[in-house]
């Protein structure tokens, strides 16, 4: 029998890079995805790639900035299965890299609703389907830029901070709970992402997203204990 047979997992930003191979590998761990990304080929590729690995997955397009359709996801979830085992929240940008004072404040939000908001709406929506599960796992992405605060990234690094701040108060508020919900800090990754970030820089230097898999699995693992700390892929080992 497979690790992961029978659980169901919500992993977003499904389409490509980390948040595709973070799909991939659930599934072929046993659990069925439900596969949200804005891109819908995109996501019937992944869906293509689930199949061939004899998984299972559900699609749903999805913009995560619709905050109210992530209220209507978590019903629909409940609806249809009654829980939810796993939540991968993988989805993100990098926004505009530029001195504070010229970065517009639409593209400050844009990088705020996505990196931030997104991630409380899904908390909200998910948290009471999580609770419904036996030893449920969340996973948060993040990344390096809130501990070195680098000039030029400020919208991306404060966004991160955000993040890493309300998922340590969750995981403290769910302390009690069969749940336990951390960060996975992936390190350089072949991702878009990336290469926006790191224009110069040779991709096949760096780890390809598929290096994911062994830190994933161990984060969704029925005998994780830790609670609120980030997992730094790298050195393979946990911090707070």
């Amino acid at each position: 029998m497979k690790s992961l047979e029978g659980k169901l997992a919500l992993v977003t930003g499904a389409s490509r890079g980390i948040g595709y191979h973070c799909a991939l590998t659930l599934a072929k761990a046993g659990a069925h995805v439900i596969a949200i990304a804005r891109t819908v080929g995109g996501l019937e590729e992944l869906d293509d790639g689930i199949q061939a690995a004899g998984g299972t997955a559900t699609l749903v397009p999805l913009d995560l900035t619709d905050f109210e359709a992530i209220d209507r996801l978590g019903a629909s979830i409940y609806d249809r299965w009654g829980k939810l085992d796993i939540l991968v929240s993988n989805a993100g940008t990098l926004g505009d890299l530029s001195p504070l004072e010229h970065i517009d404040p639409k593209s400050f939000d844009k990088v705020t609703n996505l990196n931030v908001t997104a991630n409380y709406r899904l908390m909200r929506s998910t948290s009471q389907l999580l609770r419904l599960s036996e030893n449920a796992r969340a996973v948060f992405m993040t990344a390096n830029a809130p501990d070195k605060c680098k000039p030029f990234w400020g919208p991306y690094t404060a966004s991160q901070s955000a993040l890493r701040a309300l998922v340590k108060t969750w995981s403290a508020e769910c302390e009690k709970t069969d749940m336990r919900i951390n960060m996975l800090n992936t390190g350089p990754m072949r991702t878009a992402m990336r290469a926006q970030a790191m224009p110069g820089e040779d991709p096949d230097t760096i780890a390809h997203p598929s290096a994911i898999a062994e830190s994933l699995m161990a984060l969704v693992s029925a005998e994780l204990i830790q609670n609120g700390q980030i997992y730094d892929r790298e050195a393979s080992s946990f911090r707070k």
